[in-house]
């Protein structure tokens, strides 16, 4: 990675995480003596190549500014939209460093060793995410509730965060992939949507994205470990 590259790193937090039933968004939870986004964010501001953190949080979200690091000089909060990618494009217009990389605002086990490689991959390949090898066998369902098949593994992966890209070509291929109505579930499927192929680099499976209430209890065992 070139010592002078910069990055901002977007972190879409506008989602309520209805699957928690909790009194909060799910980033706001607590986790090891803080929350878990402030956890989230604590990795992402030990990288020093990262000049900025663009939080992206729900319009009547009363919950950011209570947190000691929404004072943070390396850190801007903007307004999120409806969808993940809607948050992630209004964020991209306040990025002015040539690299952007995105993270799950639920996501705060990463390692930054992990968060270096993909920063490295993406400045030189152009385009890179986290990903972790799919391990367990797997089933496409009939749509009843039973076995269609068994789907080879050997070149399946589950997608990670931080995926990193030029700010410039995922502004223009998220804008252009909303604009058509495209379901876009991460910045790399707008990227392919837009003909890229992003390169994989094979992260820690412990960086895993908080979405029930017993991945909680995971990740502050996972936190333990860092």
């Amino acid at each position: 990675m070139s010592d002078s590259a910069t990055y901002t790193a977007i972190v879409p937090a506008a989602g309520i995480g209805s699957r928690m039933a909790a009194d909060r968004p799910k980033q706001y939870l607590p986790l090891a003596g803080s929350t878990v986004l402030e956890q989230t964010l604590s990795c992402l501001l030990a990288n020093p190549a990262i000049a900025r953190i663009i939080v992206a949080t729900a319009l009547h979200d009363d919950w950011f500014c209570q947190l000691p690091l929404a004072q943070h000089p390396r850190i801007l909060q903007v307004q999120g939209g409806r969808e993940r990618a809607d948050s992630v494009l209004n964020a991209l217009l306040q990025v002015n460093t040539e690299w952007v990389l995105v993270h799950d605002a639920a996501r705060p086990c990463l390692h930054r060793a992990d968060l270096a490689a993909v920063m490295a991959a993406g400045l030189q390949a152009g385009g890179a995410i986290l990903a972790s090898r799919v391990r367990d066998t797997m089933k496409r369902g009939d749509g009843q509730g039973a076995i269609a098949t068994s789907v080879a593994r050997d070149e399946l992966w589950h997608a990670l965060t931080p995926q990193c890209f030029a700010t410039a070509t995922l502004r223009q291929a998220l804008a252009k992939a909303l604009a058509a109505g495209v379901i876009i579930t991460d910045e790399a499927s707008a990227m392919e949507w837009a003909g890229f192929n992003p390169k994989l680099v094979e992260g820690r499976a412990d960086n895993i994205k908080i979405t029930r209430p017993e991945d909680l209890a995971l990740a502050q065992f996972f936190l333990q470990k860092i």
